[in-house]
């Protein structure tokens, strides 16, 4: 457990942190689950939820969240599943 203030502290901000994270990540994965489902019946409308793709997983990596490879990634595979 922390003993001073300033451990006390960083621990409020690395929840937070750690929540806004989580939080990113959850919706990146959310868009690739619905991409990765539709993909198998409905290729067009799999085109067309790309761009918001993209954005989640761009802002993931733009906050932190994942890394700036794991993004690029991300994005090669969805848009070769998608094609």
């Amino acid at each position: 457990m922390p003993i001073t203030q300033s451990a006390k502290k960083a621990i409020r901000g690395s929840l937070r942190k750690k929540a806004f994270n989580d939080r990113r990540k959850r919706t990146m994965k959310e868009v690739i689950k619905k991409i990765d489902k539709i993909s198998k019946t409905d290729k067009s409308g799999a085109q067309k939820m790309l761009s918001e793709a993209y954005k989640a997983i761009d802002k993931a990596a733009q906050k932190g969240a994942i890394k700036k490879n794991t993004a690029a990634r991300k994005k090669s595979r969805l848009t070769r599943l998608v094609k």
